[in-house]
């Protein structure tokens, strides 16, 4: 690894800038300096690659949003080991990223220096990867009085998602992303609120909601006075329905800055006390894709403050082909944030979005990593659920591979569900080798329709 030599550039759009309390601290102030796609060609590191690998690079990036920043670049990529190296996936474009005919499209007009043709071909290879999938558009966004409520989602009965306008960008982008749609500056692709007073009416309107998960992007890119102003109303005595405030945040592995250097990480954490003394459980959903991102010092502290706030750290993350699709991994993972005082929660199945081809795992392969992960941790570690794909009808869990009747089939059951009758109810599907979603598997038993078709 480099060592970490921070350049004192701030990005133009971005959040705290940094500092923090030098007496508490031996970290230093560190700024925040960012690259996109345009900036790929300053990122030194990169020399080490081809021409042509260059050049690939620019033209994934092209459809597919990046962003990285020099901590990710200096800290947890190894560049003796690219393009193989986790982390170098997780967050720089491969050719392999876009299908060979999606590929070959964009590259044939980028080369022509003609931007209207580029940009047509471009938004027409965006439609082609599914930006919104599970419904998110058509199925999920509410209405009250008649009114589509901006920058929210429902889909479970309990829990709204609230996606927050200025916190829809995030530290550095993960190639793997299922809100890449988010970040590639097409509002009509975008779901986003400049304000929570929709939100507050809303959950004014619908007391049967327990929990509101602040997502993104990454909520944490934001000031703490900005994420202060959508948090406090909630904290009045009309919403004490609401009894979970989550915010969905990559920041403990992108920029743990956040919570020990950045000017207002105090006054961060103690919004995350204030939000528990008024009788909220905060809960940060932190995303984790590899225990490498455990690794450096700072990333260490940055939880350390979290959990000295009493806020709970859940980590999530989906299982990917190319970055940790290894039982060892996922292990090493799990008992490392338990350690650290992590509860691991979920393993996802990657979603049908974006560059699913690249980093999709068959169904069964995910099963047994999970399998194998699970029997060399003990039972500590052993609340991550999965492997769950969060599909149209609701959060769908692989619990294993069996034979009834003559007949091998997976069993499955929903985590949660758009019913909440259907929620725990174990069903099965015909064993397929091949299946990488819900949507390929076909009913056992010579049944027409899954349950939760038939509705």
């Amino acid at each position: 690894m480099q060592s970490q030599n921070v350049v004192a550039i701030a990005d133009e759009n971005m959040i705290a800038s940094n500092g923090g309390d030098k007496a508490e601290t031996t970290f230093g102030e560190q700024r925040f300096k960012v690259f996109t796609a345009k900036q790929l060609g300053q990122i030194p590191q990169l020399n080490r690659l081809s021409e042509q690998q260059r050049f690939d690079m620019k033209v994934v990036a092209s459809v597919l949003p990046f962003r990285v920043n020099e901590y990710v670049i200096n800290e947890l990529i190894d560049w003796n080991n690219i393009p193989e190296d986790p982390i170098f996936q997780l967050t720089f474009p491969q050719k392999e990223m876009l299908a060979p005919e999606l590929y070959d499209k964009v590259a044939t007009v980028f080369s022509l220096n003609d931007k209207s043709a580029l940009n047509d071909t471009i938004r027409e290879v965006r439609e082609a990867l599914n930006p919104h999938p599970a419904g998110q558009m058509e199925h999920n966004i509410p209405t009250l009085d008649n009114e589509t409520v901006q920058g929210v989602q429902h889909k479970y009965r309990e829990t709204v998602l609230f996606f927050p306008s200025s916190g829809q960008v995030c530290h550095s982008y993960c190639t793997f992303c299922f809100r890449w749609a988010q970040f590639v500056g097409d509002k009509d692709l975008r779901i986003a609120a400049k304000e929570s007073g929709q939100l507050q009416d809303y959950l004014r309107a619908h007391p049967e909601v327990t929990d509101v998960l602040i997502t993104g992007g990454d909520p944490l890119v934001m000031k703490t006075k900005n994420l202060r102003a959508y948090l406090e109303p909630l904290l009045s005595p009309e919403f004490n329905h609401v009894r979970t405030i989550r915010i969905g945040s990559k920041a403990l592995t992108f920029w743990p800055q956040r919570f020990v250097t950045d000017e207002d990480a105090a006054d961060l954490l103690r919004l995350f006390e204030e939000v528990q003394a008024a009788g909220k459980h905060l809960a940060l959903m932190a995303h984790y894709n590899h225990w490498r991102e455990l690794e450096p010092e700072i990333a260490r502290e940055a939880v350390r403050r979290v959990r000295n706030t009493g806020a709970q750290i859940r980590a999530q993350g989906p299982l990917l082909a190319n970055i940790n699709d290894d039982a060892e991994v996922w292990a090493r993972l799990w008992q490392t944030q338990v350690e650290m005082g992590i509860i691991p929660y979920y393993m996802f199945v990657e979603r049908d979005t974006g560059a699913r081809h690249y980093f999709e795992v068959p169904l069964v392969k995910a099963w047994e990593i999970y399998q194998d992960a699970m029997q060399r941790v003990s039972g500590i570690a052993r609340t991550a659920r999965g492997p769950s794909m969060s599909a149209h009808p609701g959060k769908v869990e692989i619990q294993g591979v069996t034979e009834i009747n003559g007949e091998k089939v997976f069993v499955l059951r929903m985590i949660q569900g758009r019913n909440p009758d259907w929620v725990q109810k174990p069903f099965f599907a015909r064993y397929d080798e091949q299946a990488t979603w819900l949507n390929h598997l076909q009913p056992a038993f010579g049944e027409e329709h899954f349950f939760f078709e038939e509705t």
